[in-house]
């Protein structure tokens, strides 16, 4: 019997900033574990948000080239692909599992919860709104998020770096009360529908794992197989932004950022062909690498 042919793997960076040195080592790491495995690698442009911006993405996408990352196909700009969002949360609608939601964030922080749930998650205020004040609502011209009614507290993924991982499921967003489509909508539509069967991503997003693959479910759509990498910190154990040590290929320069990037995965390589002939997911660090101005 023939064994099915893998999917494909991918990066999805959102072009809002130049990409750092630790975008541009997770997006090594995701092309090694797609083409380790046979994999295709797909490149997405997630430009949903008014900060993204076209000309950044064209930036990043050199700088990616610069280094070796190679995509199979031309990108997918998700800012072309509304219509599809639209059509899930109108089929998840007819199911009954959405509902309006005019809740600010200051709301949901200060609403009570339950004593498990971490801070942020959505205590469902607005589920239990009846018709009247739904109208009430709407009268007073508030733009409603549409929200996902779940049926489940939390749900529990195969993590190929952690292993299980179980996380909060809440009522999270679909669609934002500026009729943009939600991260968590949008990245599981594509996935699905783009043949995404790998996502390798830095470990900062494992949380949003358990909402992803419950959604996914509800969907029909097939789980993919996850691997949640350590991300790059500053020397002060802070995530790397640009005002915290972020440095970009455009000061670095091609050559010096690969070289760092395979020295920090204890695989130094002058090019990421041989770095995928010597590349063992088993070996990766566990550990963020600490980057270390240069």
């Amino acid at each position: 019997m023939t064994r099915p042919t893998p999917g494909a793997g991918r990066f999805a960076p959102s072009p809002s900033a130049d990409l750092h040195i630790g975008n541009l080592r997770t997006a090594v790491l995701a092309w090694l574990f797609a083409r380790s495995t046979g994999r295709r690698f797909l490149m997405r442009v997630e430009d949903l948000d008014d900060r993204t911006r076209g000309d950044v993405a064209l930036r990043q996408l050199d700088d990616l080239a610069a280094i070796g990352v190679t995509w199979d196909g031309e990108p997918h700009w998700q800012s072309r692909q509304r219509q599809r969002y639209d059509a899930v949360i109108d089929g998840l609608a007819a199911r009954g599992l959405v509902y309006e939601c005019y809740c600010s964030r200051r709301d949901i922080l200060s609403a009570p919860r339950a004593p498990h749930a971490p801070e942020g998650a959505y205590p469902g205020t607005c589920r239990k709104l009846n018709d009247a004040e739904r109208v009430t609502k709407r009268q007073a011209g508030l733009p409603p998020a549409l929200r996902l009614r779940a049926d489940a507290e939390e749900y529990t993924v195969t993590d190929l770096i952690h292993g299980a991982y179980t996380g909060v499921v809440d009522d999270f967003v679909l669609r934002r009360g500026d009729g943009v489509p939600a991260y968590n909508l949008a990245v599981v539509v594509d996935d699905a529908l783009s043949g995404i069967d790998q996502v390798v991503r830095g470990d900062d997003l494992l949380a949003s794992s358990p909402r992803q693959a419950y959604l996914a479910g509800l969907l029909g759509y097939p789980l993919p197989v996850y691997a949640h990498v350590p991300l790059v910190l500053n020397t002060e154990s802070k995530r790397l932004a640009k005002r915290d040590g972020a440095v970009t290929l455009g000061e670095l320069g091609a050559s010096r950022t690969f070289a760092l990037i395979t020295e920090s995965l204890g695989r130094p390589s002058p090019d990421l062909k041989t770095l995928l002939q010597r590349f063992d997911p088993t070996q990766l660090p566990r550990e963020p690498w600490i980057y270390q101005p240069v």
